[in-house]
């Protein structure tokens, strides 16, 4: 387009002039750090003197800056980023890794915090199957009795996962549910060494999920997410077969809380 472009579809209010200078910041990427006016006014489809007058502009406001024969990003771009980052948190970060971890696996996800000795469902993706696991956000269960709670207290520091097998009382839900502290203890160190946990029955029937832990930018466990679903669909080694990409969903929900203030100590 020109400089002279109109943008009849577009609401009154819009202004052509900051659109374009954005799109001027967004031409520079890891294979363009340093561009031309006329390489810039190619990429972003502007003449060259629309270019000049917006590269005045954004090197006045400290965005960019000469270099040789052509210009760069300065690191003062990233405060237009930082705000967002800043405020994000954990269901929010959270939400598009666990819809890509669901699109992958067709299977339900979760992300949950400890709280008083019980997880409490903050972010929920449902899964692909009609029937699926009856949990909503706000829930809360049992943090002994789910992998999601599992994951969190085999990562509490000993004095605080010592008090926690003090207090709690192991109600049986099912069965299979784990009700003696010393196998628990055991549980818990076998899910610390392996990075996952993985329960199969214990909270409700024919429930089977696998949950890893949410770290901080200091190593601290903060939450946990998981992949749920029935095993009708998957067995237990199909489920952890899955360990792998709920980890790696792990990792880039953490990359996206590095900065924020509320995931901060």
């Amino acid at each position: 387009m020109s400089d002279d472009d109109g943008s009849s579809s577009k609401h009154r209010d819009f202004v052509q002039s900051l659109e374009r200078g954005l799109a001027i910041i967004r031409v520079f990427n890891a294979d363009r750090p340093r561009l031309t006016v006329s390489e810039i006014a190619h990429v972003a489809g502007l003449t060259r003197a629309a270019v000049r007058r917006f590269l005045f502009t954004l090197t006045e406001l400290g965005y960019v800056q000469p270099h040789r024969d052509g210009y760069e990003l300065t690191p003062r771009v990233l405060e237009l980023g930082y705000s967002y980052l800043s405020s994000l948190t954990f269901p929010d970060a959270a939400l598009p890794h666990l819809e890509k971890l669901v699109a992958e696996t067709g299977e339900a996800s979760e992300g949950a915090i400890l709280d008083r000795g019980d997880v409490v469902y903050v972010v929920r993706v449902p899964g692909t199957a009609l029937m699926t696991i009856s949990v909503s956000v706000g829930a809360r269960r049992p943090a002994y009795a789910t992998a999601l709670g599992r994951a969190m207290l085999a990562n509490l520091p000993p004095a605080k996962l010592d008090a926690y097998l003090e207090t709690v009382e192991l109600t049986p839900m099912l069965p299979n549910t784990i009700t003696e502290p010393q196998a628990l203890r055991e549980e818990l160190a076998r899910v610390r060494e392996q990075g996952y946990a993985l329960v199969n029955q214990e909270l409700e029937i024919g429930l089977i999920a696998l949950a890893v832990p949410i770290r901080d930018r200091r190593g601290h466990t903060r939450a946990a997410i998981n992949l749920s679903t029935h095993i009708g669909r998957k067995s237990v080694q199909d489920l952890r077969d899955l360990a792998p990409k709920a980890q790696q969903a792990a990792a880039d929900i953490e990359l996206g809380l590095r900065h924020s203030v509320s995931w901060s100590d």
